[in-house]
């Protein structure tokens, strides 16, 4: 299961970082090393339909480890992020947790929890993975519809009935149904709370006048 995670290990220490990528071998994970945070942050990382980790130290020269899990945050995919540290500095780990670090560990690391933190980690990158190609497919599927079954997508959702939707566009009730049950099954929408979700997720959103009240009656 470790065979598709790579460890982006991010130390100053040369000794260090190669005692962890090889640990990282021998349990099956693809490990890189980086001297700097400077030099993680100026090459691209792995494909992101892959699960990717960052280890890294927390006090490092230049750039330290707080430092680049900010930048890294900005990622359309942040990568999750363990650190260690050879120093118990409690207001840091407190930062780390809050912006979203994993786990935070002290030097030297025993390795199951290392590994540990590793699987917590990956998880957590796979489970980014599977959120961001979900919404990549929705994004193709509502790149699909027409011009008006868009109009109608918004209109439906906004909580609006078929009647209300038909008044606002100035159709007829009858081409409504019609173009709504076509964006239902463009989108392959199981109902109607469904296609909300959908919408909440891509930003789709009506801005409707308020029908008259003949339109809402009936």
């Amino acid at each position: 299961m470790n065979e598709d995670v790579t460890v982006c290990v991010v130390d100053d220490d040369e000794r260090v970082r190669n005692a962890l990528a090889r640990l990282l071998k021998a349990a099956g994970y693809r490990a890189r090393t980086f001297a700097s945070a400077y030099e993680i942050l100026s090459e691209p990382l792995p494909s992101s339909s892959a699960p990717t980790v960052i280890l890294t130290d927390l006090c490092m020269p230049g750039i330290d480890g707080l430092a680049l899990a900010e930048q890294l945050f900005a990622a359309p995919v942040p990568p999750p992020i363990v650190f260690l540290s050879a120093h118990g500095d409690v207001p840091a780990t407190a930062r780390a947790m809050k912006d979203g670090a994993v786990d935070f560990l002290e030097k030297p690391v025993k390795d199951d929890n290392l590994f540990d933190a590793l699987r917590q980690a990956a998880e957590r990158s796979r489970e980014q993975i599977g959120r961001l190609e979900r919404l990549r497919d929705l994004r193709e599927k509502y790149a699909k519809l027409t011009p008006r079954e868009r109009q109608v997508f918004a209109l439906i959702v906004s909580g609006l009935i078929n009647k209300e939707a038909a008044w606002e566009l100035g159709i007829s009730e009858k081409t409504i149904k019609v173009h709504r049950a076509r964006v239902v099954a463009k989108m392959e929408a199981r109902s109607l709370p469904d296609l909300v979700r959908m919408a909440a997720r891509l930003g789709v959103m009506a801005d409707a006048t308020p029908p008259p009240a003949h339109a809402r009656a009936g």
